[in-house]
């Protein structure tokens, strides 16, 4: 059971420093340890790709693209080189940037494409096929990370994904599990039925050796070309002619003109810690650290982390934060920001000011004028022994993607289109409303959730995290920072902690089932609110990976006799695996 405190009044915005109380969850496996380096992702093959890569002497970043690559092949749910995402890097020598390689709108992109006559939404418009795929960024992310930050050569780094993918790996209960899940959705597409399903339309058996050669061969023409192999030459073109046959708007210029952006991370201060994380095109730093500045003013350690006085804390601050989320934020090339504005701790203790100690809010009374994203994204998390500490998270957006594959290029595309504003103010697939900032465009990039964070402490790396998770990428990410900042949890208790989360609209919070106690779902509900314990549409609440450094908790580090490096893969995924050396 958790831990119940009677409600006290909360409403008194006291920053003061309480000792941490550790919430009564579930036990947790312990954290991995290890001295010289730490890789932490969804599947056991990739994590052991990445330490492969660090014991050569590579650095976190060729650590990165390894998995990347390897990922494309061993999870194909979300692993990709066929959609894009982000990494958010911090170097040894302190400093920290920000690579955008997420997917780009069309060049044939309009801002109404996905609406009929009477200027609704068309069904599976933005989600089902080629018409849904933007331009994809993975494979330029990963070379331009590898140049610039990175110090082996990129055959070395894709030697594995090209293995697995030519040679076969052997599949897992949860490596089956997922294709059954999505098998009608990939046997829409006869090529991506063709290396997914057997001839009679079912999933490979647990034990199968599953070989893809056609992504052996593109990941070869990669290996030996660079990026000119995907974006200038057969692969481009391969896609391109398929996107034209079945009703797509993808042009070879598309692929042409797809640029890497390098951008300042996002960061800001809580309780002494920097969180430095994704700026605008994504919205998960900006809104993390929102949400954090408002938290900032409560004794959250002494209310305790599962108390429905927190709950209702944390909500109201999601509450506010999703508002600007939905409403402010977008493409940085296409619109103006307000960031400085909502990083602003003095525009926090406006949003404390507005929040009710004892009573919910509403979410109606907090309408802009004017007025998404999916779940099957994968994040990873590395750190080396130098203590460079790189977190990635990339997508296909839905689960496989628009599933459809070019023939004879072996690569899953995205649905990325969905994660526009198709009409401001409906909901997308997820729920999520939004408006205007994030309207559809030529060569835009689609606001995103997705929140690779680094933690630092007195100038140092601390702690190292994201998940994915659609719009709840930001809530989980958050969740795990609270639980080892101000409630004391190790790292694997952080990222397997029962989660809430609240976007503003629909106005309800959303829990993982058994998260709350019956008490502190009825004290809930007598401060106003909806909760919906469980949801059927989300049975899995992400799958965070974490890094903390110099222990596996604020007991040990504080204590000073714990392991250099604590990883922790969500226990929530089957297949994940944090190792180090």
């Amino acid at each position: 059971m958790h831990h119940v405190r009677p409600v006290i009044a909360t409403g008194l915005a006291v920053a003061l420093t309480f000792a941490p109380l550790a919430g009564a969850h579930a036990a947790s496996p312990a954290p991995v340890e290890a001295e010289h380096g730490m890789v932490v992702t969804t599947q056991r093959l990739a994590t052991q790709a990445g330490v492969d890569v660090l014991k050569k002497g590579g650095n976190a970043i060729d650590a990165a693209v390894a998995v990347g690559y390897t990922l494309a092949v061993v999870w194909p749910e979300a692993g990709n080189i066929g959609g894009g995402g982000f990494m958010t890097i911090r170097t040894k020598d302190g400093k920290s940037t920000f690579i955008d390689f997420r997917e780009r709108a069309p060049l044939a992109s309009t801002k109404n494409m996905y609406l009929d006559a009477k200027g609704n939404p068309v069904k599976g418009a933005s989600t089902d096929g080629y018409l849904a795929v933007g331009v994809p960024g993975s494979v330029a992310g990963f070379e331009y990370a590898r140049e610039k930050y990175g110090s082996l050569p990129r055959k070395d780094l894709m030697e594995a994904a090209i293995r697995y993918a030519k040679d076969g790996y052997v599949l897992g209960q949860g490596d089956v599990a997922s294709v059954k899940e999505n098998a009608d959705w990939l046997k829409r597409d006869p090529s991506t039925a063709k290396i997914f399903l057997q001839a009679d339309g079912k999933p490979h058996a647990v034990g199968d050796t599953f070989k893809q050669p056609d992504l052996a061969a593109s990941l070869a023409a990669i290996s030996e070309k660079g990026p000119d192999a995907f974006y200038k030459g057969a692969i481009a073109d391969a896609i391109v002619k398929a996107s034209a046959a079945k009703g797509g708007i993808l042009k070879k210029e598309d692929f042409e003109q797809y640029k890497v952006r390098e951008l300042e991370p996002v960061k800001c201060n809580y309780r002494g810690y920097e969180i430095i994380s994704s700026p605008p095109p994504s919205s998960g730093g900006v809104i993390i650290c929102e949400i954090l500045n408002v938290l900032e003013g409560y004794p959250l350690s002494y209310l305790g982390a599962d108390s429905a006085n927190t709950v209702h804390l944390m909500v109201e601050a999601m509450r506010y934060a999703y508002v600007d989320r939905n409403s402010s934020l977008g493409d940085p090339d296409f619109v103006k920001n307000p960031v400085p504005h909502l990083l602003d701790k003095n525009y926090a203790a406006e949003i404390r000011a507005k929040i009710n100690p004892y009573k919910a809010g509403v979410s109606k009374e907090l309408m802009p004028k004017g007025m998404g994203e999916s779940k099957e994204t994968t994040h990873y998390s590395i750190i080396d022994n130098d203590g460079n500490a790189v977190a990635v998270t990339y997508t296909l957006n839905g689960s496989y993607g628009a599933g459809v594959v070019a023939e004879g290029t072996g690569i899953l595309l995205n649905n990325e289109m969905d994660d526009f504003t198709a009409k401001p103010g409906v909901p997308n697939l997820y729920g999520l409303v939004q408006g205007e900032a994030n309207a559809i465009e030529p060569k835009k990039t689609p606001l995103s959730s997705m929140s690779p964070t680094v933690v630092t402490k007195d100038g140092k790396p601390f702690m190292v995290i994201g998940s994915p998770g659609g719009s709840r990428i930001i809530t989980i990410t958050l969740q795990a920072i609270l639980n080892v900042i101000d409630h004391g949890l190790d790292i694997q208790e952080a990222v397997d902690a029962p989660r809430i989360h609240h976007q503003w609209l629909p106005d309800q919070i959303y829990t993982e089932p058994q998260a709350l106690s019956p008490d502190t779902v009825k004290l809930l509900v007598e401060m106003g609110y909806k909760v919906d314990e469980g949801d059927p549409a989300w049975p899995v609440w992400g799958k965070a990976a974490g890094i903390l450094v110099g222990g596996k908790d604020l007991a040990t580090i504080k204590k000073g006799d714990g392991a250099r490096y604590n990883g922790a893969m969500d226990s929530r995924v089957e297949s994940g695996l944090a190792a180090g050396y």
